[in-house]
């Protein structure tokens, strides 16, 4: 029986999850969950109804970042955490990072403003966009740019759940008009790039755009 993965396409949290399982090669079926309109019973599957949720032989699993980290344990190639106890906590924090810093202004505030709203026929805070831009983001690029200096990555010598968790934020970024400023953050441009040129990532930024463009063009 194929895994379930519960989720809406664009959720940087699902897309997170969507890159670890195919970068581990691993099947499942993709079952649409709309954030703002969750099936009845959801809470069952996820008991803070968010997305994703993953469900593995008729049991339940929620929040990406507990999905990945099941993921790893049971299907541990390739590896998508370091084995290095310090370096493993640095990739946590570098997901929590993204998840709950990156996430409140470049996908709910960014994204949800400019491409959510519009699809749901409702206005765009366009202020709220204004400050986000200008005060809150660049502080959180800025540290980014720093950890990445002569760095191809941000934790140890290969690709792990961190850059994973960073770069699916920035796409939602991306798809919400902006982009890493190559002159003020090259580091960062250069890492956003390489991670969104993955196959996994490519495709799926390909479709959403493609989306977003038939919706709202």
């Amino acid at each position: 029986m194929p895994m379930k993965l519960y989720g809406a396409v664009m959720s940087p949290f699902v897309r997170k999850t969507r890159v670890v399982l195919a970068l581990k090669g691993l099947d499942y079926e993709a079952v649409h969950v709309d954030p703002n309109n969750k099936p009845e019973g959801y809470e069952k599957i996820s008991p803070l109804q968010r997305i994703p949720a993953l469900e593995v032989d008729g049991r339940y699993l929620a929040d990406s970042a507990v999905i990945c980290a099941y993921l790893e344990k049971t299907h541990p190639e390739p590896a998508l955490y370091p084995s290095d106890p310090f370096q493993y906590a640095r990739t946590l924090w570098f997901e929590k990072y993204a998840d709950y810093e990156l996430a409140p202004h470049c996908t709910f505030t960014v994204f949800r403003n400019r491409i959510v709203k519009r699809l749901m026929g409702q206005d765009c805070d366009e202020e709220a966009i204004a400050k986000a831009l200008e005060s809150r983001i660049p502080p959180m690029l800025d540290y980014l740019e720093q950890e990445l200096d002569g760095r191809e990555y941000l934790v140890g010598d290969s690709l792990t759940v961190a850059d994973i968790a960073v770069a699916s934020q920035l796409v939602n970024f991306r798809h919400g008009g902006e982009t890493v400023d190559a002159g003020r953050y090259p580091n960062l441009a250069a890492h956003t790039e390489r991670m969104h040129a993955l196959a996994p990532f490519a495709g799926t930024i390909e479709k959403e755009s493609g989306f977003i463009s038939k919706m709202l063009g």
